[in-house]
């Protein structure tokens, strides 16, 4: 069984309960043909880089699951007619590096706070230190105030 995710827009112009359908659709094709299904995220409604059959925007779900290969034609042939989802794409996650982003995707874990700094530009991490010591500086203000 290997660790998959399948990426789905589903047309913006579908009800609460419609888009809801649509994703229980997925999850049932899966389930049906002998996957497992990790999580499900919806991503929300966002505007598309250009228009696809005249949307310019749509819902977006990934949904994490384990299965075995044959279920992934299965679920291509399913979403291609189902009219209500505008694109897909299947990404499958192969070697132990790759796997353990997955888990980390499908649990829903961030980047974190240490990392998410190392990846900050440097300018902006010059701002973030500047606005800590502001803080610290007018907690001082205050104290010596209180103290007079």
């Amino acid at each position: 069984m290997k660790h998959y995710e399948v990426l789905f827009i589903a047309k913006p112009t579908l009800t609460e309960d419609e888009t809801n359908k649509q994703v229980d659709f997925v999850k049932e094709v899966i389930t049906k043909n002998g996957g497992e299904i990790a999580s499900v995220q919806e991503m929300g409604t966002r505007r598309l880089a250009y228009p696809i059959k005249k949307y310019e925007r749509g819902t977006y779900f990934v949904v994490y699951f384990i299965a075995p290969t044959a279920l992934i034609a299965e679920l291509v042939r399913n979403i291609r007619n189902n009219e209500n989802i505008i694109r897909f794409l299947t990404v499958k996650y192969e070697n132990k590096k790759e796997v353990a982003a997955w888990d980390k995707l499908s649990k829903g874990i961030k980047f974190s706070p240490e990392r998410r700094e190392r990846r900050a530009p440097r300018e902006n991490r010059v701002q973030e230190t500047s606005k800590e010591e502001k803080n610290e500086e007018a907690s001082k203000e205050v104290e010596n105030t209180e103290e007079a």
